[in-house]
């Protein structure tokens, strides 16, 4: 199964990803992620991209795209897809969506983890991480549970910070969402739960 998955900052993405990676094995991949990979192994489109890189420049959609289509040849992708951070536009996603079409491997939904602005601003304005080992809490840890480190709150997660960012993501993916909507992909799950609840959520939602 190959998935798209959406979700403000703060939604829990990641952590579904990681449950849905643990249970059935497939393969979590970011733009950075394929970015990195292509940079490290120095693959021709690899090459390319770090040109722009370098430059300080955003790497083109196309390069994007064929760089997806090189990552997903690779037999960790076999047992399916999560595309986190990617697509970011309707131009993106169509050109997604033609690209896998040809490899015969159809994007079978797009899950959005759906959370009120205001739960999210209190999840990660409450947020609180462990200065030596990275360990992410709450305001609620004195000290660091896994290490005994010292807990610190991240700059960006003030409230002024956390809305615009909210404000960012609303503006630039709701034509994404409505995209998906139109192409009958979008899966829409309830992210303000205990996440092993959303995680069946997830599971039932997407007939895995």
């Amino acid at each position: 199964m190959n998935i798209v998955l959406l979700g403000a900052p703060g939604a829990g993405k990641g952590t579904q990803a990681s449950k849905l990676v643990e249970k059935f094995g497939m393969c979590h991949i970011s733009t950075g992620d394929i970015l990195r990979a292509a940079v490290k192994a120095g693959t021709p489109l690899g090459v390319k991209a770090k040109g722009f890189m370098d430059a300080g420049e955003l790497v083109p959609d196309n390069l994007i795209i064929d760089l997806m289509k090189e990552r997903m040849q690779e037999p960790d992708t076999n047992k399916g897809v999560i595309f986190d951070g990617f697509p970011r536009t309707t131009t993106q996603a169509v050109a997604l969506d033609s690209e896998l079409a040809k490899m015969n491997r159809p994007l079978d939904a797009a899950l959005l983890i759906d959370v009120k602005a205001d739960v999210i601003v209190n999840r990660l304005t409450s947020r609180r991480m462990c200065k030596q080992c990275g360990y992410i809490g709450s305001v609620s840890d004195a000290t660091c549970p896994q290490c005994g480190g010292e807990m610190y709150q991240r700059d960006d997660d003030n409230e002024t910070t956390v809305r615009n960012r909210l404000d960012v993501y609303a503006k630039s993916t709701s034509p994404l969402i409505d995209y998906y909507r139109g192409s009958d992909l979008l899966v829409t799950v309830d992210g303000d739960r205990d996440p092993d609840v959303v995680f069946d959520d997830v599971i039932s939602s997407l007939n895995m």
